[in-house]
């Protein structure tokens, strides 16, 4: 079972999109994009992700494609 990362296409549209289209190279993962993850204030605060549910925030692509691979790190499934 791959670790699954959720995106909002707001958030996307606000930058993050970056970082899916990283992560969708990636076979390792499964990635879904959602019209809305009603997280609305983190959405309009920051650029996020749903790894496995938990919410991985940061201020740029770059450093939420890392935080996105240290999270998985940090909390393998198995």
């Amino acid at each position: 079972m791959n670790p699954i990362v959720e995106f909002c296409m707001s958030n996307l549209a606000n930058g993050s999109h970056k970082t899916l289209e990283t992560l969708e190279k990636d076979p390792n993962l499964d990635v879904l994009e959602y019209g809305c993850l009603s997280y609305c204030t983190a959405c309009a605060e920051s650029l996020y992700a749903l790894v496995n549910g938990d919410m991985v925030k940061a201020d740029t692509p770059q450093e939420l494609t890392e935080r996105i691979y240290q999270y998985i790190e940090d909390n393998p499934l198995f």
